[in-house]
Parts: structure tokens; C-alpha cells; sequence
């Protein structure tokens, strides 16, 4: 099954089509380029807080979570993988935080249970999960072939890049491209499908 968050978090926060030197953006990174960084930060930080801000995280809060989370990224910068996004792996970081922070609050405000509940609430509860997953699984059998070979080994099998380039005898850039067109085009179905609200609701 594809995991709901994974496809909320890069179809709608991430897979806005980035700068595309965003490869080289990440190996600087990981080399401790810190003007890099900065670029990385201002690039995805109002993003990120819209990201929290929509999911009932206080102002004050988000900008402490966002700020662990880009710290994260730099402590773990010699790790970075230039195939993989580094925009998702963000978000990622960033939702687990804000995950562990809202099960902190949780024991220290039992009295508030009700105000707990309507915090932790996801805005996507009112959306049918078994038909998104229907509706995304035809959308991505309705993709050209190789496109829906790339994102089927990238996305589903997560292989990096260079791995799925080499298991269909393609170029890196050929896969990248492949990958921006398929969340392009997921992008672009679920908007018609659902119309432009399902963006503030994800």
C-alpha cells in the first residue's frame, strides 16, 4: 500500500517542482556548504511552516520544529544522498517531530483532552481513503510506461536514482525527469478530481 502521509507530504508540500540544481544544492550540503544551506533554508522554511501551521501546530511552536528539523539536516549533512530529495526527507523530519511534540503535550494536558483532540486532528479525516488509493493507483496506470517504471522503482521501491537508471539502462537525468513528470501528473489529477480545496485540507 502506499503510505497516505508520504503521498500528502510530496505531492502537495514537496513535489512543487524545485530549482532544478536542487542535486547540486544537496552534494554542497553534504560537503558543509553553509551558503547552501542558507539557500536549502529559505527555499523550504515557508513551506514547511505552512505545512505545520495547517495541521493545528501554534505559530511558536512550528518555527521550534522547523528550526530541529533543519538542524537535523545539518548534523546530518555527510549522510545526504543527492539522488534522494532532501525537500522530502525535511518534511519527514519535520512530521515526526511534530508527531513526538503533540504525544508530549498529550501527558502533561489530560484535563484538556477535548482541546488535545481537536490539535491532533488530521484535516485530511474526512477524506475517503480507499478511494484516493483507488484513484492514485489508476492515475499511475495511466502514466507512459517508463514513466510509470521510474516511479514505481523511485517512489514505491524507493531505489535511488542512479539504481533505477541503471535498472532500465537510462540516464540519472532521464529518471529525474521521468519523477518530476509523474508527481506533476498525480498533482495535476487529484486538483481535478477533488478540486482545488483538497490543497488546504492536505
Amino acid at each position: 500500500m502506499i503510505p497516505f502521509i508520504e503521498i500528502f507530504l510530496l505531492i502537495f508540500s514537496i513535489t512543487k517542482l524545485d530549482t532544478p540544481n536542487l542535486a547540486d544544492l544537496s552534494r554542497a550540503i553534504r560537503e558543509g556548504d553553509r551558503t547552501a544551506f542558507k539557500n536549502f533554508y529559505d527555499l523550504n522554511y515557508a513551506s514547511l511552516y505552512r505545512f505545520l501551521v495547517g495541521r493545528g501546530i501554534r505559530h511558536d511552536e512550528a518555527e521550534d520544529l522547523i528550526q530541529k528539523a533543519f538542524i537535523l539536516i545539518w548534523e546530518k549533512r555527510e549522510t545526504i544522498d543527492e539522488s534522494k530529495s532532501l525537500k522530502a526527507f525535511l518534511f519527514q523530519i519535520a512530521y515526526r517531530q511534530m508527531l513526538n511534540h503533540l504525544e508530549y503535550q498529550s501527558k502533561f494536558k489530560d484535563e484538556d483532552l477535548q482541546d488535545m483532540e481537536m490539535i491532533t486532528k488530521n484535516p485530511v479525516d474526512d477524506i475517503d481513503y480507499p478511494r484516493l488509493l483507488n484513484f492514485v493507483k489508476k492515475v499511475i496506470l495511466q502514466m507512459p510506461e517508463k514513466r510509470r517504471m521510474v516511479f514505481e522503482l523511485c517512489f514505491m521501491k524507493q531505489f535511488t536514482y542512479k539504481e533505477a537508471a541503471d535498472a532500465l539502462e537510462v540516464s540519472v537525468k532521464t529518471v529525474e525527469n521521468h519523477m518530476a513528470l509523474a508527481f506533476k501528473d498525480l498533482r495535476s489529477a487529484m486538483i481535478e478530481y477533488y478540486g482545488p480545496e483538497i490543497e488546504q485540507k492536505l
